[in-house]
C-alpha cells in the first residue's frame, strides 16, 4: 500500500484536459500523414477523386477510408496513454498534476494492462465512478485493471521525472 493518497475526481479530470490537448496534437499529425497516404493511393489509381468535391469528401464517403481513419486515431490515442503509463506511470498531464498510475503493489503497468486500462477509461467517463467510490477513489479503469492513481508529493514527482533521464 502506498503512502500517497489516491487522486480524486477533479485532479484526474484536470490531468485529462492537459492530456487531451496533447492527444489532439497527435491526432492532427496523424491526420496529415493519413491524408498523404490517401493522396498516394489516389496517385496509384487505387481510388478516384471523380465525383467528389475533395479528398475529405472521398474519405467521408468511402467506408474503408472513413473507418480506417477512425481506427488509426483511436490506436494513436491508446498508444499515447499506454506508452507513458508503462514507462513512468505518468502522462504529460499527470506529471503536471503530480499524479501517477501504478498497480496496487506499486509496480508499473504492463503494455496489455495499459491498453485495457485505456479502453476501460471510456474517454474519461470511467472517472465518474470516483465520485461514487469516495472511500477508495477508484475509477472504472482502476477496478478493471487493479490499478490506483496517486497524488505524489513535489519531491516524489521530481524523482519520477528525473528517473527518466
Amino acid at each position: 500500500m502506498s503512502t500517497f493518497p489516491r487522486a480524486g475526481f477533479a485532479r484526474r479530470v484536470a490531468s485529462l484536459i492537459y492530456d487531451a490537448l496533447v492527444v489532439i496534437a497527435f491526432a492532427m499529425l496523424t491526420t496529415i500523414v493519413f491524408l498523404g497516404i490517401v493522396q498516394g493511393m489516389l496517385s496509384l489509381g487505387w481510388y478516384s477523386i471523380d465525383g467528389y468535391e475533395d479528398i475529405s469528401a472521398l474519405i467521408q464517403s468511402t467506408p474503408t477510408l472513413y473507418y480506417g481513419r477512425s481506427v488509426l486515431l483511436m490506436i494513436v490515442s491508446i498508444l499515447f496513454f499506454a506508452y507513458f503509463w508503462t514507462k513512468s506511470g505518468q502522462t504529460i498531464g499527470m506529471r503536471a498534476w503530480r499524479l501517477k498510475v501504478q498497480n496496487t503493489d506499486g509496480t508499473l503497468l504492463s503494455w496489455p494492462q495499459a491498453i485495457v486500462r485505456s479502453l476501460a477509461a471510456l474517454l474519461g467517463a470511467g472517472n465518474l465512478l470516483v465520485l461514487l467510490d469516495i472511500k477508495h477513489k477508484r475509477a472504472l479503469q482502476d477496478l478493471i485493471c487493479q490499478t490506483e492513481v496517486l497524488v505524489l508529493s513535489k519531491e516524489e514527482n521530481k524523482k519520477v521525472y528525473d528517473s527518466l533521464d
